[in-house]
């Protein structure tokens, strides 16, 4: 789940609250290049008997394409998390300020300030272009969120920025220096299972088999492609909020995609055997 600390609706203490009336109780936060929001949610999930899984998601490329990758138990206070995250967030700035430029001269301006004063004011805050999605829309440059990815930001729209940053296999020995594990997110959504095995051996502890934007063909699939790397799996709703998802329509609601207990077990594991 993701919260205000990056692209995500909601305050900690609000989705914390929507975790507990959900009925579930074991959830992690992932959000974008930070570990912000962790410290805050911790404690109050604690006072609702709730379990947070501290998590994070960190944004690889790979031939100029994203690739996320999930972090979870990792030490939000590891120096070396902290010192590559300050610097995944440098990167996003500087891809917003030339996604800004594009729209400008795509006839669709927006004021770029708010934005950043806004990041600026929470520390560790990491911005992106949902962001610049809703100031699309409050400038009247898009009737809504999914409108403005779909014919602005999204890869191959005029306002299109591909993002820099390190390969998938940097970033897993990051997540492992911090004592996390690494699991590839979505699967589906970053279409690259002709590098899968490539990644496992490059130190993927996990790969997302459950996700609001997988089917249960994916599961299927990416569940049998765990099996077969040796991988434990993850998985869920991947929520940010009730409006809809970034660049996909299909994100299902807080708690409506879960890990299975079995699974969530044995990523447990994969976590103690990799840490001790």
């Amino acid at each position: 789940m993701h919260t205000t600390a990056s692209d995500g609706r909601c305050a900690p203490p609000d989705l914390v609250a929507r975790v507990q009336a959900a009925g579930l109780t074991t959830f992690a936060i992932t959000d974008h290049d930070t570990v912000a929001a962790l410290p805050d949610a911790r404690g109050l999930a604690a006072g609702r008997g709730l379990t947070l899984v501290p998590g994070i998601e960190i944004t690889a490329v790979c031939d100029g394409r994203d690739v996320h990758v999930l972090g979870y138990w990792c030490d939000e206070a590891d120096a070396d998390l902290l010192a590559f995250l300050v610097e995944q967030r440098a990167r996003r700035v500087a891809r917003v300020e030339r996604i800004a430029d594009a729209l400008a001269r795509a006839g669709a301006p927006i004021d770029l300030v708010p934005l950043l004063d806004d990041a600026a004011a929470r520390p560790g805050a990491a911005v992106g272009r949902p962001g610049l999605a809703r100031a699309l829309v409050q400038a009247g440059h898009a009737v809504s969120v999914q409108d403005a990815f779909d014919r602005l930001l999204a890869e191959g729209r005029p306002a299109y920025v591909p993002r820099s940053g390190v390969v998938p296999e940097e970033v897993f020995e990051i997540v492992h220096r911090a004592g996390g594990v690494a699991s590839l997110a979505h699967p589906a959504v970053t279409r690259r299972d002709d590098l899968l095995p490539r990644w496992a051996r490059g130190g993927a502890d996990a790969l997302e088999a459950f996700h609001s934007d997988q089917d249960a063909d994916d599961e299927a699939r990416y569940l049998d492609a765990a099996a077969q790397l040796g991988l434990a799996v993850s998985g869920g709703s991947d929520f940010h909020g009730d409006d809809p998802g970034p660049v996909r329509r299909t994100r299902r609601a807080l708690g409506g995609v879960t890990l299975p207990a079995a699974q969530f077990a044995r990523l447990r594991a994969a976590h103690a055997g990799r840490h001790g």
